[in-house]
């Protein structure tokens, strides 16, 4: 069964998709779950982690099959040039949508006769499940950070945290559970510091 002259299913090349996905996949969730999150605890990093990944597993895969030529090697490096030379300064969240939709767009229009329907549905539905279940499942708590500069220095020592703490509560108004103190400027008195709240 063909459409628009495309392969509904090459089973073949379908089940070795979906083996190194598992491959992937295992590796994956071992090392950004059980290694860098239980350290860190940034969700905004796990969710770009696991879809960097995904859609680099799948462009590579998916495209290997597509005869590229320089000119369009060249245009192609081009577009994955606009997630770093950017003229507004995006968050790493926003960032990875860019990326995802991206990829999407070069992974479907890309697909030729080489790519089964079968294969670029699967990799389109993973894409867009796997964004899905990881805004639902670990960002469903409404957890947020942002990066603040703060001057009040003296408070930054690792005894006086909880005061700290509170100061951040009460001037920001946010339901602060947890912060990180980042680059510390002695000559200004100032220090940035990345806090976690609940949105409400």
């Amino acid at each position: 069964m063909e459409i628009f002259g495309i392969p509904f299913i090459d089973t073949e090349d379908f089940l070795k998709l979906i083996f190194k996905f598992a491959i992937n996949l295992f590796f994956l969730f071992a090392t950004v779950r059980f290694i860098f999150y239980r350290n860190n605890r940034d969700k905004d990093y796990l969710f770009t982690f696991f879809m960097f990944n995904l859609m680099t597993f799948f462009i590579c895969v998916l495209l290997r099959k597509v005869p590229m030529e320089m000119g369009f090697a060249m245009g192609l490096f081009a577009v994955f040039g606009i997630l770093r030379y950017r003229t507004e300064a995006l968050p790493i969240k926003e960032m990875t949508y860019l990326f995802i939709v991206i990829g999407l767009a070069m992974i479907n229009a890309l697909a030729n006769k080489s790519i089964s329907m079968a294969e670029l549905f699967f990799t389109n539905f993973v894409i867009v499940g796997t964004t899905l279940g990881i805004e639902t499942i670990w960002f469903n708590d409404h957890e947020r950070s942002k990066i603040i500069v703060y001057e009040k220095i003296g408070l930054i020592k690792p005894e006086n945290e909880v005061e700290l703490l509170n100061d951040l509560r009460e001037r920001t108004g946010l339901d602060v559970f947890k912060f990180s103190i980042g680059k510390i400027d002695f000559l200004k008195d100032v220090a940035e510091i990345k806090i976690y709240y609940k949105e409400t």
